[in-house]
């Protein structure tokens, strides 16, 4: 695992309390884009599920992932693909 990756784990597991979390690293299908840095760790897709985001608009709940993800989108991050359920929303 990379070090920014493990960043943004441990940042949405302190701000949300997710019952399941995914963040998966895509950065190699960006190579040569604009934003893709060279060693990596530039584009992600999370899911996140927390109770959190229970009666949350899609907007609330990305701006309170961007918030809790500041730092790391204003630096090694160029784009987030965010997937972001209440409970009842990811239940089968």
């Amino acid at each position: 695992m990379g070090q920014v990756r493990d960043r943004i784990i441990s940042k949405l597991t302190a701000a949300f309390a997710p019952t399941a979390l995914e963040v998966v690293d895509d950065s190699d299908h960006h190579q040569g884009h604009s934003g893709a840095r060279e060693e990596g760790e530039s584009h992600f897709t999370v899911t996140v599920v927390a109770e959190a985001f229970r009666g949350q608009s899609r907007v609330q709940r990305q701006r309170q992932v961007n918030t809790a993800l500041a730092e790391e989108l204003a630096g090694p991050v160029h784009a987030l693909s965010l997937r972001v359920l209440s409970p009842d929303e990811a239940a089968p």
